[in-house]
């Protein structure tokens, strides 16, 4: 990741370097943050970011989960998200805004702890590998299972991601590029930083939230796109045996985009390279989020 110029911290942009926290930072002893993660594109219009309004809103859905008291609304941080993008001349790129309790006290409470919101941009190409994207990943079954029903899975929290940290090491030292994760009842949950959906008989499934996995902005694009096109689409349990037997797998996030796999646990899934479905899905999100599209305009940001 190279260094920007300026990132937004509670109302004033800062020079990149000085955007910096004390070491007895609430949340850096206890996880107490929220996040989210956004990106923006290169349209023929200008720059798009997308579907902004939505991450905002989820930020602070995610902070009154956790009780963090956030002092910007949903339009402040919209707004404030766009002038970190131009103050860095970024035309695309990956926004990364957090919300956490920063110093005023080191108990567990954080009872008078000052609260932190800032904003970051930069760029950042495909985040599991442009081969990935074109060829498919290979991934593992992680022997880490997902928090689940014991944090907040429809919230970002920052202390909740050492649970997807875990399973990503294992899995790439291992030989992987990414892991998927079970949940609580044995069901296949999601990836390390990915919704996960399944294709079988030209039936596109995909986890439902009581399994555990986060409501994704990716995950609703995609799902919405593949049904308009005409795909069915449903939320449905499915198990590890199921992953083997699919003809598709892919991952979705705002990350990772629409990424294929092509292996699983060292089989190969359907062919072992991306499927029709797939192929479909990410043309679809390509074409929407480039500007290409006509259905769905509103979920792109111009600047």
């Amino acid at each position: 990741m190279a260094d920007g110029k300026f990132i937004w911290r509670d109302g004033q942009l800062v020079p990149w370097g000085d955007a910096t926290v004390h070491v007895l930072s609430h949340a850096l002893h206890y996880g107490s943050g929220v996040f989210e993660g956004i990106r923006a594109y290169r349209t023929e219009k200008g720059t798009a970011v997308f579907r902004l309004p939505d991450h905002m809103r989820r930020l602070h859905r995610s902070a009154e989960a956790c009780r963090i008291p956030l002092e910007w609304t949903v339009e402040q941080l919209r707004a404030a998200a766009k002038e970190v993008l131009a103050a860095n001349e970024l035309d695309s790129g990956y926004i990364r805004p957090i919300a956490f309790y920063e110093t005023g006290g080191l108990g567990v409470l954080p009872r008078n702890v000052r609260v932190v919101t800032m904003i970051a941009a930069w760029q950042w190409g495909a985040y599991l590998g442009d081969d990935g994207v074109r060829h498919g990943i290979r991934v593992k079954v992680s022997p880490w299972q997902r928090f689940g029903r014991a944090t907040l899975p429809q919230a970002k929290v920052t202390g909740a991601y050492i649970n997807s940290m875990l399973a990503k090491v294992d899995a790439v030292q291992a030989g992987y590029d990414e892991a998927i994760m079970l949940g609580n009842e044995g069901t296949v949950c999601e990836g390390t930083g990915e919704n996960i959906f399944l294709v079988k008989g030209g039936v596109v499934h995909t986890p439902p939230l009581s399994a555990g996995c986060l409501d994704g902005i990716t995950r609703d694009t995609v799902m919405t796109l593949l049904g308009e096109d005409g795909y069915r689409v449903v939320e449905q349990d499915f198990g590890r045996e199921d992953l083997y037997q699919a003809d598709e797998l892919m991952l979705t996030g705002t990350a990772a985009e629409v990424t294929p796999v092509r292996e699983v646990d060292d089989r190969p899934i359907g062919k072992g390279r991306p499927g029709p479905v797939t192929r479909r899905a990410q043309a679809l999100y390509a074409e929407l989020v480039s500007g290409r599209a006509d259905e769905h305009g509103g979920w792109l940001d111009y600047i």
